[in-house]
């Protein structure tokens, strides 16, 4: 007997569905996302209501609640992502991203202005992080390692020029800066599109002026590193990220980026200071961070991990007089004995080349690559410090401390989880 065709049910997505559902039941209760609400409504977060206009008795349309914006951008931070756009896109698509704006709209222009435009209130934030890890004895500061990663900055290379080229394009952006304000009187465009090219020449002009004003620190160093003597050709600025320098990466390449400098505390690895510089160099950076450690968390490192290139003799001397005991590798020297006292060397320099060679010093130093290497690969590989997506020291610093604060919340749901 001939069989007939087969029946099946067929997809039809035309049809109407209603799904009646709470954001609530969507996301299991030991979720991640959920810890981190728990953990951020534990934080006083007064410092970013403060900017707010919109106050009960005034009137003004509310903007949304800055404590959304703080937990998605850790989030997203935690999951690697630092695209705004792309954190818009998960807000619509993502359930943990839905659960945490719960129903709050969000979009990309705002929320990558909430990321860079709170620097003093994500600073203090990390130091309230800091705080709750001391109370449950997650930071002792026995032992702090210190090292810097370098991160390729939101400029490409061919985007630096020399003096005279910046001085030719600072012309050309003010002619379009003047040129732009004509089409005030064209009725062809809306308001809207006007404002653009306004703003779009506007900041032209602005990143052009400043890579001309960045060219003479540029030069000042060169002068500086080159003793004196004129350095080998013209010095360059960025038209696209002015304060980016040239650097050597990871990878044994230069490329425009940001030296980050991160310390961590070496009991369970919690950040414990976050600074940025243009500078390629390590040198000088130790002082100012254990300054840094001090303020935030009322104590010095007892003892301070870090690699050669923080021990120039400047700053052997500086941490010896704040009293904190330096375990850095000593610089070899062809035919010389780099553990031997140098005729130019202090008292606290000479006693950091003796306490280098003892068994407990080499045991000791061992934790640093344990301890601050894997911060490091951490936020470079699965966070956001691969590469920047925003411009200018200020912005970078503001990025690091949301890696900052988003990898101790971490540390703190592993070490001491919230109930």
């Amino acid at each position: 007997m001939e069989q007939g065709a087969p029946r099946v049910v067929e997809a039809d997505r035309s049809q109407l569905q209603l799904r009646p559902f709470d954001l609530d039941s969507t996301l299991p209760q030991d979720h991640r996302a959920r810890l981190l609400w728990r953990a951020v409504e534990t934080l006083d977060l007064s410092a970013f209501y403060e900017r707010i206009k919109a106050r009960v008795g005034t009137a003004g349309r509310p903007p949304a609640d800055p404590k959304v914006f703080v937990t998605l951008w850790l989030y997203a931070t935690m999951e690697g992502v630092g695209s705004a756009r792309e954190v818009q896109r998960l807000c619509t698509d993502h359930r943990a991203y839905r659960w945490i704006c719960g129903g709050v709209p969000v979009n990309h222009h705002t929320l990558s202005d909430f990321r860079v435009d709170h620097g003093e209130a994500l600073d203090e934030l990390l130091t309230q992080t800091l705080a709750v890890l001391m109370e449950r004895k997650l930071i002792t500061l026995q032992r702090v390692a210190h090292d810097g990663l370098r991160v390729r900055a939101s400029a490409g290379a061919g985007s630096f020029r020399r003096k005279k080229k910046l001085k030719a394009y600072l012309q050309e952006a003010r002619a379009q800066v003047e040129a732009v304000k004509q089409l005030a009187e064209d009725p062809a465009l809306n308001a809207r599109e006007k404002a653009a090219r306004e703003r779009a020449a506007r900041e032209r002009e602005e990143r052009v002026a400043s890579a001309l004003g960045a060219l003479k620190e540029v030069e000042a160093k060169r002068r500086i590193t080159s003793g004196g003597r004129k350095a080998k050709g013209e010095a360059r600025g960025s038209v696209t990220d002015p304060e980016a320098r040239r650097m050597r990466m990871a990878n044994g390449g230069f490329s425009p980026g940001y030296n980050v400098q991160f310390a961590a505390d070496a009991a369970n690895g919690v950040i414990v200071g976050v600074s940025v510089t243009n500078s390629g160099s390590d040198s000088g950076q130790a002082p100012a961070m254990v300054e840094q450690i001090e303020k935030r968390t009322g104590h010095k490192p007892r003892d301070y991990l870090v690699d050669a290139a923080y021990t120039d003799k400047a700053s052997v001397d500086a941490l010896d007089a704040m009293h904190v005991t330096l375990y850095g590798s000593v610089p070899e020297r062809h035919g010389v004995d780099h553990f031997a006292t140098q005729p130019s060397d202090s008292a606290a320099v000479s006693a950091w080349r003796k306490r280098m060679q003892t068994d407990e010093a080499k045991e000791i130093y061992k934790q640093r690559s344990s301890t601050i290497e894997r911060v490091n690969a951490d936020v470079r590989t699965y966070r956001t410090m691969d590469r920047m997506l925003v411009r200018g020291t200020g912005k970078v610093l503001c990025v690091a401390l949301w890696n900052a604060v988003a990898f101790n919340l971490m540390r703190w749901f592993v070490l001491a989880p919230i109930r």
